[in-house]
C-alpha cells in the first residue's frame, strides 16, 4: 500500500508539473493565434488576453491525454534511471503492480475532468463564442434551445432581433410558428412579426403568411398592422454560424446534457452528435487509464538496455494514433455509420486491451 501511494504521488506531481508547462505553452500559442484572428478588428491587447483566458480551458481539455502520456513517460523513465523499478522487482513485487497506482490516478483525473473541467469548458467556450462574435460584427448572434422552443438572436450596428420558433427542421434552415421581435440600437422595440414559417436564404429570412405590428411610440399596433403572403427580413445569420453554435456539444455542461438532448429532439433537431459526446465523456476516464498503460509498456525497461528515446517516441506516437482513432470513431458515430455505444466505448476498450497486451508481453514475454 505504501508503494502504491509512493507511485501515485510521483505520478500526480509529474502530472501537475506538466499541466503547468502545457498551460504556459497553450497560453503563449493562443495569444498569438487570437492576435492573428482579430488583427483586422479594433480590439486592445487586454481584450485579446481575455479571449485567450476564455479559450484556454477547451485547449487544455483537448490535450489532456497527451499530458497523461508524458506524465507516465516521465514517471517510469525516472524510476528506471534511479533503479527503483529494479528494487521493486527484487523485493518480489511484479513491475505490473507499479502501473496500478498511476492507472488509478489517471482514472480519477479523468473523472475530475468530466465532472469539473467539462462544465468549466462549456461555460468559457460559450462565453468565448459570444465575445468573439461581438468583436467581429458589433452585435452578438446566439442560439438557444429550451422547453419554449428555439431562440435565435441576431444583431448588427442597426439593432438587434430576437427570433422564437416552436420547432425547426434538422439544420435550423426552416423555422415553424415563428415570431420576430426587433429592437433599435438603444434597445427599444420597433417591430413584431409572426409567420407560419421562415426559411433562411441568401437574401435573409423568407417568411410565409406573415403579420407585422409596428411597436414605435404613438402608433396603434393592431390598427397599423400589415399582412404579407411573403416577406423578407434581412439577417446576419448563416447556416454555418447556426450549425456552429448548435453543433458543438462542448458548449453544454455534462450535467445539463440530458435535458438539452430532450429539448433538441422536441425542437426537431438531431441529437445524435450530443448523445455520442455524452457517452464518450463517460468513457473518457477509461481512455486516460489506457494512455498510462500504453506509455508504461514502452518505458518500464531499464535505461542500461538503451533505446529510451525510441521507446518514448513509440509511446507518444501510439498514444496519438489511439487518440486519432477515438476521434474518427466519434465522427462515424455522429454521421450514423457506427452505433452510438460502439463509437463511444470501442476506442477506449480497444486501447485498454492493446496496452495491457503490450505490457504483459514486455514484462512476462
Amino acid at each position: 500500500m505504501i508503494l502504491h501511494a509512493y507511485f501515485a504521488r510521483k505520478f500526480l506531481l509529474n502530472f501537475l508539473a506538466l499541466f503547468a508547462i502545457m498551460f504556459g505553452l497553450v497560453f503563449v500559442i493562443d495569444v498569438i493565434d487570437q492576435t492573428r484572428k482579430f488583427s483586422s478588428f479594433d480590439i486592445s491587447f487586454r481584450e485579446v488576453l481575455g479571449l485567450t483566458i476564455l479559450n484556454i480551458p477547451e485547449s487544455l481539455n483537448e490535450v489532456l491525454p497527451l499530458i497523461i502520456i508524458f506524465s507516465t513517460v516521465s514517471l517510469f523513465v525516472g524510476l528506471a534511471r534511479s533503479s527503483e523499478l529494479v528494487v521493486t522487482r527484487a523485493s518480489g513485487r511484479s513491475a505490473m503492480r507499479a502501473v496500478i497506482a498511476p492507472a488509478v490516478m489517471a482514472f480519477l483525473i479523468g473523472c475530475i475532468a468530466v465532472m469539473m473541467l467539462g462544465p468549466l469548458v462549456a461555460a468559457t467556450s460559450k462565453r468565448y463564442a459570444v465575445v468573439a462574435e461581438n468583436y467581429r460584427s458589433g452585435g452578438a448572434s446566439a442560439l438557444a434551445v429550451s422547453v419554449d422552443g428555439l431562440w435565435l438572436r441576431q444583431g448588427d450596428e442597426t439593432g438587434q432581433a430576437v427570433i422564437r420558433a416552436t420547432r425547426s427542421n434538422t439544420d435550423a434552415s426552416v423555422l415553424f410558428d415563428v415570431s420576430f421581435y426587433m429592437f433599435d440600437p438603444e434597445g427599444s422595440p420597433i417591430r413584431r412579426i409572426e409567420a407560419e414559417n421562415a426559411r433562411l436564404t441568401q437574401d435573409g429570412w423568407q417568411l410565409d403568411m406573415a403579420k407585422s405590428w409596428p411597436l414605435e411610440r404613438g402608433q396603434n399596433p393592431e390598427v397599423n398592422a400589415e399582412t404579407f403572403e411573403s416577406l423578407t427580413v434581412s439577417t446576419t445569420l448563416t447556416l454555418d454560424r447556426i450549425r456552429e453554435n448548435l453543433g458543438r456539444p462542448s458548449f453544454v455542461s455534462i450535467w445539463d446534457m440530458r435535458d438539452y438532448i430532450d429539448q433538441l429532439e422536441v425542437s426537431g433537431f438531431s441529437s445524435r452528435a450530443h448523445r455520442v459526446w455524452l457517452i464518450s465523456e463517460f468513457a473518457r476516464p477509461l481512455f486516460l487509464m489506457s494512455m498510462v498503460l500504453v506509455a508504461a509498456a514502452f518505458t518500464m525497461r531499464h535505461t542500461r538496455f538503451g533505446g529510451t528515446g525510441i521507446a518514448v517516441l513509440a509511446a507518444v506516437l501510439l498514444g496519438f494514433s489511439l487518440y486519432f482513432i477515438r476521434s474518427f470513431a466519434h465522427i462515424l458515430g455522429e454521421n450514423g455509420q457506427l452505433p452510438i455505444l460502439l463509437a463511444a466505448w470501442a476506442p477506449p476498450m480497444a486501447a485498454l486491451f492493446l496496452a495491457t497486451g503490450l505490457l504483459l508481453s514486455a514484462e512476462d514475454g
